[in-house]
């Protein structure tokens, strides 16, 4: 925020009542901080608030500016500084940000503190909670936790605001609205006012009163410069290229700078441009191809995008590229069990932002992207992708090409059960024959094929369409969800 900004913010706040719980006023004392922001987010959660306000610097019953010298940059216990101190120390880590205004009456310090989502933030294990001007523990209201717990969230991510108090101009500098029109294929508007209703339609800035505001779906897409919104400005893709199998040594690391959708082409075009290449000899021509297909980079990236956890502090989607891997990380648990990616209509945490990127054609329609990829893995003749569900992350590996002989007892079970899979939604089944031909092994080894499949059905991720069938040579097989 710029001192304008933070001034009106500043007279907006003093002109509340005092008794409002999502706001809390002090003059220089600084304990229990960490308490204080756990309250004050627990209490917008339940006042439907998007943010909670630790005020210093202004007294609390009268509202006076009084001055403060508390400094956020200072240090807390065992020297740790007093930010990351405090982040670490809260449960979900709730972002937060601090704001120094010189006001002319005496310098203020404005901490902004995001309402928590059905999980009550807690400090060094205790949660708590603002009722009336005092702080308390939320275990002494359970009737509070339960709404916390059960509450539905009072505003979608994509109609957050990610930057307010503007004017025309301003829009039109932080959003590349010509991109917009371009990739929508709509005429660009002759005038100022006719660009600003369309991306007004489009929910992609919002006008109140005389003033506007960017919203998180117009900034995260069509950002001229992703940092110039601080709470968006983690949420770039990183790309990473390491030296070997390991991340021992990097040996370049590209971060994004415009939105998702102004910015899409661009950085699939980096991440291929970064990829190994393999020779092929076709009778007597050469050619160097890419390791990986393009267009299972791009869905992947792309699927990085659309199902990541907003509310996920401090990480973004991230690209890693080593010699005989990819592996492309988006913040937040999977919504569906990685076993039913390829069957599963997805589940998105954000709707609105995957249908505005299906409009843009950056991605495919619903449930399509994931079967593409392991398309092209398999004509790629590529080891099947890893699906792996994290603490508070999603990742997707893509393997370097490997000989039958290469693979692991895990690499041949995750490719047969992904090869059933994928035979089902198409219509079809496995058979020995084609998994031989997705494993490459020749005809007469098909007994190679029948204890690969033996192993896939003791694991528990396939079954025989037909249990009466005793031939193992013509058997068909499912996916055990089938």
């Amino acid at each position: 925020m710029n001192e304008r900004e933070l001034n009106t913010l500043l007279s907006e706040l003093r002109s509340i009542p005092t008794e409002t719980e999502w706001i809390e006023f002090k003059t220089s004392n600084t304990q229990q901080l960490g308490e204080y922001i756990s309250a004050l987010s627990n209490a917008a959660c339940i006042h439907n608030e998007p943010y909670g306000y630790l005020v210093f610097g202004i007294e609390d019953k009268t509202h006076r500016i009084t001055g403060t010298e508390f400094d956020p940059n200072s240090k807390a216990k065992g020297n740790e500084d007093l930010i990351p101190w405090l982040t670490r120390l809260l449960n979900p880590r709730i972002h937060f940000e601090y704001y120094i205004l010189n006001h002319r009456e005496g310098r203020v310090v404005i901490f902004k503190i995001n309402a928590t989502i059905n999980t009550p933030v807690t400090f060094k294990g205790t949660a708590f909670i603002r009722i009336g001007s005092y702080k308390k523990k939320l275990s002494e209201y359970p009737e509070k936790e339960r709404l916390i717990w059960t509450k539905e969230p009072a505003i979608q991510f994509e109609s957050e605001v990610a930057k307010e108090n503007l004017t025309v101009d301003d829009i039109l500098e932080l959003l590349d609205y010509p991109s917009y029109f371009s990739m929508m294929a709509l005429p660009l508007p002759s005038n100022k006012e006719g660009i600003i209703e369309k991306l007004k339609q489009e929910k992609l800035i919002i006008k109140e009163g005389s003033i506007y505001g960017i919203t998180n779906l117009g900034a995260i897409l069509f950002a001229r410069v992703i940092e110039r919104f601080e709470t968006l400005a983690r949420k770039t893709v990183r790309v990473i290229i390491y030296d070997g199998k390991s991340k021992r040594k990097t040996i370049k690391e590209q971060i994004g700078k415009k939105g998702y959708g102004v910015g899409f082409q661009g950085l699939v075009d980096y991440i291929d441009d970064q990829l190994p290449t393999n020779e092929m000899i076709n009778k007597t021509l050469r050619k160097e191809v890419k390791m990986y297909p393009k267009l299972a980079i791009r869905e992947l990236v792309a699927n990085a995008i659309i199902h990541q956890d907003f509310q996920e502090h401090g990480t973004g989607p991230m690209v890693e590229i080593f010699s005989d891997r990819i592996e492309i990380t988006n913040p937040g648990k999977p919504l569906i069990d990685t076993l039913r990616f390829v069957d599963h209509n997805p589940q998105s945490r954000n709707e609105r932002l995957a249908h505005f990127m299906r409009r843009l054609n950056i991605c495919e329609e619903r449930g399509s992207g994931i079967d593409k990829v392991l398309w092209e893995c398999e004509f790629s003749q590529l080891p099947a992708p890893k699906f792996i569900k994290g603490e508070n992350y999603t990742r997707v590996i893509m393997y370097s090409h490997k000989t039958l002989r290469q693979m692991d007892k895990e690499d041949k079970i995750r490719a047969t059960y992904l090869h059933a899979c994928l035979k089902n939604v198409s219509g079809e089944n496995m058979t020995n024959q084609t998994l031989r031909e997705r494993l490459g092994i020749k005809e007469k080894n098909y007994s190679i094929a029948s204890r690969i499949i033996s192993e896939t059905i003791k694991a528990g991720l396939i079954k025989s369409y037909d249990p009466d069938n005793n031939s193992k040579k013509h058997a068909k097989y499912v996916p055990f969800w089938a």
